[in-house]
């Protein structure tokens, strides 16, 4: 059993991660913002393990309440998601991933605590060589385009991480997921905002032509990866893709949760122009493919759930939760 610290613990992958952590024994605070309380399928809150300190990770005395001596383990996922977020507000993008990191990785190397930092695809940005090894090359556009704010934010905290690890060999490791999608999710990415339309018998929408491409990770599956890591030696000081390596174009995933849902009332999507909605603040990436494969060989992680089985799973989930279809996010762009 070991005492570990989950910074965005009521977000999307953080309440998967930390159900995961409870499960197998650890006891586990709960760094946020806020708590979910919306969300009636989360059965961690009366867990005798469990412990939550609300806070910002900007602000390093509130983190200090939760990242204390007798920590083993940081699992580090605070950060602002969703492209509307990057390109309304940049400059809080920035702040959380870069000065949040910063206190985190003080607090860890005060006492002791070995880091999980969870990364993105995003720092490719738009390296048209795909798949992307861990240590490619990180291509991206105009700093004035408000979109990049994310995948930059996040290459400066990995920066950081690393910078730590050289300077005073804090144990830490990188874990930078594909495209993970799953119950819970907010409904204003491409698999959660399409199955949240289509159950509420509303068209999915169709970003520009649709013929980009993803790898889409099942959530169980990047949970799998992120405890792999934090639980190897060989993890530490490294950075790791988990992410399926199956390209789907996103016409191709709508079409698929469509047929999967199986609701009568819809059958096809609508089209959503992202330059007539975002401007000159946002730009596309028409390819994102990971070489996952460095995680298979040193952490002995496989995929087990594909995009069929995972889209299954989701609309079992939401079908199942309400609430959840009641949540607003699908009605923006």
């Amino acid at each position: 059993m070991s005492n570990v610290v989950v910074t965005g613990g009521y977000g999307f992958v953080g309440t998967h991660l930390v159900t995961a952590l409870l499960k197998r024994g650890d006891s586990v605070t709960v760094f946020d913002y806020a708590k979910n309380t919306r969300d009636t399928s989360l059965g961690f809150d009366g867990h005798p393990g469990f412990r939550f300190v609300q806070g910002d990770v900007t602000d390093p005395q509130a983190l200090a309440a939760a990242i204390t001596p007798d920590v083993d383990t940081v699992f580090h996922l605070a950060s602002v998601v969703g492209v509307n977020k990057y390109v309304e507000n940049p400059l809080r993008v920035v702040d959380v991933s870069v000065i949040g990191t910063r206190n985190v990785l003080e607090l860890c190397h005060k006492h002791g605590a070995r880091l999980v930092f969870t990364s993105t695809s995003e720092v490719f940005g738009k390296n048209p060589n795909t798949p992307w090894a861990e240590d490619d090359d990180r291509v991206l556009g105009s700093t004035r385009t408000a979109r990049w704010s994310y995948s930059t934010s996040k290459a400066m905290a990995e920066h950081m991480v690393f910078g730590m690890h050289d300077a005073y060999g804090l144990p830490v490791t990188v874990v930078r997921f594909f495209n993970v999608y799953g119950p819970r999710q907010n409904p204003i990415f491409v698999i959660s905002k399409s199955i949240h339309r289509i159950l509420n018998g509303r068209e999915p929408l169709l970003y520009d032509s649709g013929d980009q491409t993803r790898c889409f990770t099942y959530v169980d599956d990047a949970i799998a990866g992120t405890l792999l890591a934090a639980d190897s030696d060989a993890a530490i000081g490294e950075v790791f893709n988990i992410g399926s390596m199956t390209e789907t174009s996103m016409r191709d995933a709508v079409d698929l949760a469509i047929k999967i849902a199986n609701v009568d009332s819809v059958s096809s999507t609508a089209a959503f122009d992202t330059a007539q909605s975002y401007g000159a603040r946002y730009e596309d990436i028409p390819r994102r493919v990971p070489d996952s494969t460095k995680a298979q060989r040193v952490l002995g992680w496989r995929l087990q759930v594909d995009l069929e089985e995972g889209l299954r799973r989701t609309i079992d989930w939401a079908r199942a939760n309400p609430w959840y279809l009641e949540e607003p996010g699908a009605d923006t762009a």
